[in-house]
């Protein structure tokens, strides 16, 4: 479905990131527990890589995870880079607590120790 292992066979319980308004919800449960975005081009065999690596990698920290197919929802990944204030890049991580961006990470600096510090 979005191009990386079936959700059976990912450690990650993948929630899909496909409507604006999503961005508040985000905000709001990130006061409670941190929140991931990746943000995935389905086009990129670097986006690929990082993203199987860190599905290998994986651990329950309990981090409430998002994933964006940036191809199919460009203005979502606008939105994300305007309201956390972070460059737009693909593949690109952030945590999200209280808020706000704590951590973002593009390419081959994306991995499950640094988002394990960053949580």
């Amino acid at each position: 479905m979005f191009g990386f292992k079936k959700k059976s066979e990912s450690k990650l319980n993948w929630n899909q990131l496909t409507e604006l308004d999503q961005l508040d919800h985000i905000a709001e449960a990130s006061k409670e527990n941190t929140v991931l975005i990746f943000k995935h081009s389905t086009r990129c065999s670097i986006s690929s890589m990082a993203l199987n690596r860190l599905e290998r990698e994986w651990e329950d920290i309990g981090v409430i995870p998002y994933y964006l197919d940036l191809i199919a929802y460009r203005a979502i990944s606008n939105e994300i880079a305007d309201r956390f204030n972070v460059f737009h890049e693909s593949p690109q991580v952030l945590i999200i607590k209280n808020g706000d961006c704590i951590y973002n990470a593009s390419h081959n600096a994306i991995d499950f120790q640094s988002i394990r510090e960053n949580s």
